[in-house]
């Protein structure tokens, strides 16, 4: 697993590559936990395009960043992009869509907008 991340103005944009797992997600979790904290962004994309597998540390993943966040600026916002249909639907019945906008492509971003 690797992260590429990218920030212009208030948006973080973390580009997921390879697996989440147990194994990986550490690293990840870190990576993205420096930037924000030196960033101090109001709103993470989490670009899933490249993710090859995932398993409940993806999960954990888009939650602790929540968490992280919410410490930094109660007001930000998470998006995560580039989800599998089968992905979404995970972390629909996990209760991310409650914390953030979930989305399979960038399509959905034009047409709800």
């Amino acid at each position: 697993m690797n992260v590429t991340i990218e920030s212009s103005g208030c948006v973080v944009i973390a580009y997921l590559i390879g697996e989440i797992d147990h194994h990986t997600a550490g690293d990840v979790r870190e990576k993205i936990d420096n930037t924000l904290m030196f960033k101090k962004p109001n709103t993470l994309i989490l670009d899933f395009k490249n993710v090859s597998f995932m398993d409940s540390s993806g999960i954990g993943l888009v939650m602790g960043r929540y968490r992280l966040l919410q410490s930094i600026n109660p007001a930000c916002q998470i998006e995560i992009k580039n989800v599998t249909l089968q992905t979404k639907k995970i972390m629909e019945l996990a209760g991310l869509s409650s914390i953030a906008n979930i989305k399979e492509n960038d399509n959905e971003y034009k047409k709800a907008n």
